[in-house]
């Protein structure tokens, strides 16, 4: 597959290959229509399905639709043309479907923003992207956002319009839903090849990065996660994921017009608040990152009964620890619990496991490789391919692959001329199509010369019964050069030293050298919106800590 660089609608420089475009559609892995085609044959089948709740609010597909027309007529008398785009820093509320839907019927490329970033990383998308149009609440969780767009205005020459959402303010979203629904002839005839989403990596290594995805590679994986977990009319699935994150975006925007199924948004995360939803509403399906499992079981493993309408957890964004995966499929036998693997890059490059006779490797596996997904594993250093079973750099591609970066220098080293992506992580082929993730490349802590990988020792952590959350990054030694340094969330009324922690290992039968040398004890860990632990910034702290005990 030989791969090239084109021009977009929006102007932006995409990898493209043409050998692999036909492939992909004869296949049937890509198809010639966007999702404005699937959500109009699903309104002119059954107008009146539920298609979303959040919170009181309750919205049926026709009325999706009709808002849907109304806001792409608002943003054709903005004067938005096909390569725009159009970003909103919104929490999981009901009106994200309905932009992410109109942009799409006027060929706009929508720009997800998570409500947590604040006016460094909001200046910086906005003008990297060079958003046209923004959407954001006005004040949430006590911060004000209109405040922050007034005070970047005057650096984004670009941006013409901010609508105010659920808030007062010069323009608001209901004065966009005011006209008529355009009519549909008016509409851009829209390129499936074209960028549908601009989506900025979370920065845990740099400044972050906008990955840009087609219709195409979008709705792939969308369809290919429908029918590997058999999504359909009769789920209800409860997202607690942000949709401004990959994951939450797909559930929320796409899967109810793709599979027919109901999406349940809850907008400030609390477990005892998600439990009492997915209980209030019998949602079957629902996934996010460890912390939103973690918490869950914590309170529900005394009241299993609350989840009994439960049938499949899918779980990553970080890491995920076997026994947490276990002790659920224990709590939750009716449910199927397992990791799933992937990034904004590389959409679900794993789909998790399928059926409970595949429940102990949905724990102690990060997932399935199924077809038409490509992984090579190989070594980090050389390239080379490394046998199964060995650890190795993982490797990428498929038709769920991102069109590249925002920044054509930012492909450079990322991806490989055959066109597969090197996801950053390490990992080993097990049981012949399973991937088991080992390590960020980047997290490996060198020891006196020999490598480490934090996230064996996390793993063997996370099941100390007074550890709720660990994280592993390099410290500087003097001695050996880096030692390992844990991050450890107790669990509510526990405590514990660093002699507890070498005890444990020790007893499990670790190898010493890889046993952490320093533990801090925090209330919490820093995170992006996907909930991934920001070990950037626990690798500075460490080196802080070091520096101080040298000085």
């Amino acid at each position: 597959m030989n791969w090239t660089i084109r021009t977009d609608p929006s102007g932006l420089a995409t990898r493209w290959s043409e050998t692999a475009a036909r492939h992909y559609l004869e296949e049937g892995h890509w198809r010639a229509s966007t999702l404005v085609d699937v959500a109009r044959a699903a309104v002119a089948a059954a107008p009146d399905v539920l298609f979303q709740i959040e919170g009181d609010r309750h919205a049926t597909r026709r009325q999706v639709w009709d808002d849907a027309l109304r806001l792409a007529g608002f943003f054709l008398e903005r004067g938005l043309v096909p390569g725009d785009v159009v970003s909103f820093q919104l929490p999981n509320w009901s009106e994200t479907p309905v932009i992410a839907l109109a942009a799409r019927m006027c060929g706009l490329i929508i720009n997800p923003i998570p409500p947590i970033y604040r006016s460094a990383e909001l200046a910086y998308i906005l003008a990297d992207c060079g958003a046209k149009l923004i959407f954001i609440p006005g004040i949430f969780r006590k911060y004000d956002h209109k405040a922050t767009l007034a005070e970047l205005r005057t650096q984004l020459p670009a941006l013409k319009d901010v609508v105010v959402v659920r808030d007062e303010g010069a323009l608001i979203y209901e004065q966009a839903l005011a006209g008529d629904p355009v009519d549909e002839r008016r509409l851009p005839q829209v390129d499936p090849a074209a960028i549908v989403i601009a989506m900025y990596t979370s920065g845990t290594t740099g400044r972050p990065k906008g990955v840009l995805h087609t219709h195409y590679s979008y709705d792939h994986r969308v369809r290919a996660m429908a029918d590997a977990w058999r999504i359909g009319p009769n789920d209800v699935v409860f997202m607690p994921s942000p949709v401004t994150h990959i994951t939450g975006a797909i559930w929320a925007f796409d899967m109810p017009w793709v599979a027919g199924d109901v999406s349940v948004l809850m907008d400030v995360w609390s477990p005892e608040d998600g439990i009492a939803c997915i209980e209030r509403n019998r949602c079957t399906v629902t996934g996010g990152a460890t912390p939103f499992l973690q918490q869950m079981l914590d309170i529900a493993e005394a009241t299993p009964e609350r989840l009994a309408s439960l049938r499949l957890f899918f779980c990553g964004g970080t890491t995920v620890s076997p026994d947490l995966i276990k002790r659920a499929s224990a709590t939750f036998p009716h449910a199927l619990f397992f990791r799933a693997y992937g990034s904004t890059e590389m959409l679900t490059a794993t789909l998790g496991i399928r059926e409970a006779a595949q429940a102990q490797r949905g724990a102690e596996t990060d997932g399935e490789i199924v077809y038409p997904v490509e992984m090579e594993i190989v070594d980090a250093t050389t390239d080379a391919p490394v046998a199964d079973g060995e650890e190795g750099e993982i490797l990428m591609r498929g038709p769920g692959l991102c069109a590249g970066y925002l920044h054509p220098a930012d492909n450079d080293g990322t991806f490989r001329a055959d066109g597969f992506f090197r996801m950053g992580d390490l990992g080993r082929r097990v049981h012949g199509d399973y991937v088991v993730i080992t390590g960020r490349k980047k997290d490996i802590i060198i020891r006196s010369g020999e490598n480490i990988s934090p996230k064996e020792v996390e793993d063997v952590l996370a099941t100390h019964p007074s550890v709720a959350e660990v994280a592993i990054v390099a410290m500087p030694s003097a001695q050996t050069g880096e030692k390992g340094c844990a991050f450890v969330i107790p669990r509510p009324g526990q405590s514990l030293d660093i002699t507890d922690i070498t005890r444990f290992l020790d007893r499990v039968g670790l190898a010493r050298q890889k046993f952490p040398e320093h533990l801090i004890l925090v209330d919490d860990l820093p995170r992006v919106p996907s909930g991934k632990v920001r070990k950037d910034v626990l690798r500075v702290r460490a080196r802080e800590i070091a520096e101080g005990q040298e000085a």
